[in-house]
C-alpha cells in the first residue's frame, strides 16, 4: 500500500495438529522481514507456512514501497531484506528467480526487441516505436519507484543506472502499471517493465497487453528458469553475516520442497538455476 507502512503480523495459534512441515528441532523467537517490491504475497505465504511448522516462531512482514529493506537490516530493524541485488555487507541467499517482462498494449504490433534496444529505449535514445518496427508513435516510458528493487536490478542489468529520463511516468505497484499501459492514449505508445508473474497473469486473464520477446526468446517460466530469457533477477534474502538460528531456519525452509512450492506459485523455483 503506497505511502503507508504495511505491517502484517503473521501468527499461527498452537494446536494439536502436527504440520507435515514441522521438524523435531523447532526454533523460537521473532523475525522481521522487510521488502518493497512485488514479492509481498510470496513472502507472506512463506511466513505463514514457516510459523505453522514452528509454532514458537513469529514473523513480521514489513512492506513499504519507498523503504530501504537493506538499510533496515543493517540498522537492526529487520533480520531479512527481500531484494534482487546482493550487498557486500550482508549475506545473500537466493530462493528463486523473477523474469522482468517488457509490457506493451496489445494493439502495439511490435513483437520483439533485443536487450540493447530495451536499454536504448529506457535510456531515451530510442524514442519512436517505428525505430523498432512498430507504429509511428512516440514511446511513453513507464518507470518504477527509485527505491524498488525491480528498478535497481533492471537498470543494473541493462547498464543504464541513472539514465532513465526524468520525463518517464513513475509508478509503484505492478497492477497499476498494467492498468496504465491499458489506459494510455494513444494505446500504442506505453511501455513498462514488470514482474513476469504479473505480466503473464494479465495476458492469461485477457487484459489488453502483451509481453515482448527479448533476443528472440519468449518470456516464460521455463526460459527464465534455464537462463535463456536473460532479463531476469534473483529473489534474494539478505541478512547479517553473523549466525542467527531463526534466519537460517527461515532460509532453509524457503529452499525446502514446501517452500519452493510456495515460491513457484508466482515466481520461478530454484530447481533449474
Amino acid at each position: 500500500m503506497t505511502g503507508r507502512l504495511l505491517i502484517t503480523k503473521l501468527c499461527v495459534s498452537l494446536s494439536l495438529f502436527i504440520s507435515p512441515f514441522q521438524t523435531s528441532a523447532q526454533v523460537a523467537g521473532n523475525l522481521v522481514i522487510a521488502g518493497n517490491g512485488p514479492e509481498q504475497a510470496t513472502i507472506e505465504a512463506l511466513a505463514r507456512a514457516f510459523e505453522k511448522a514452528n509454532p514458537r516462531a513469529y514473523v513480521d512482514v514489513l512492506w513499504e514501497e519507498e523503504s530501504s529493506p537493506v538499510q533496515l537490516v543493517q540498522t537492526g530493524q529487520a533480520q531479512i531484506a527481500v531484494t534482487g541485488m546482493e550487498d557486500a555487507t550482508l549475506a545473500a541467499s537466493q530462493i528463486g528467480w523473477d523474469g522482468i517482462g517488457i509490457l506493451v498494449h496489445l494493439s502495439n504490433f511490435t513483437k520483439e526487441v533485443t536487450t540493447q534496444q530495451v536499454a536504448e529505449m529506457f535510456s531515451g535514445n530510442i524514442r519512436e516505436w517505428s525505430e523498432l518496427g512498430g507504429p509511428e508513435t512516440r514511446i511513453l516510458l513507464i518507470d518504477r519507484s527509485p527505491a524498488q528493487n525491480i528498478r535497481e536490478t533492471f537498470e543494473s542489468h541493462l547498464g543504464i543506472t541513472g539514465k532513465i529520463p526524468g520525463t518517464a511516468k513513475v509508478i509503484g505497484p505492478d497492477d497499476t502499471v498494467v492498468k496504465t499501459v491499458v489506459g494510455t492514449l494513444p494505446p500504442l505508445s506505453a511501455v513498462a517493465y514488470v514482474s513476469l508473474s504479473t505480466g503473464l497473469s494479465a495476458v492469461a486473464n485477457g487484459v489488453a497487453v502483451r509481453l515482448l520477446q527479448v533476443d528472440k526468446v519468449e518470456p516464460e517460466v521455463p526460459t527464465v528458469q534455464d537462463g535463456r530469457y536473460r532479463l531476469r533477477r534473483p529473489l534474494l534474502l539478505l541478512s547479517k553475516k553473523e549466525a542467527h538460528p531463526l534466519v537460517e531456519s527461515f532460509i532453509k525452509f524457503s529452499l525446502s520442497a514446501p517452500g519452493q512450492a510456495i515460491v513457484g506459485e508466482l515466481y520461478v523455483a530454484m530447481s533449474g538455476k
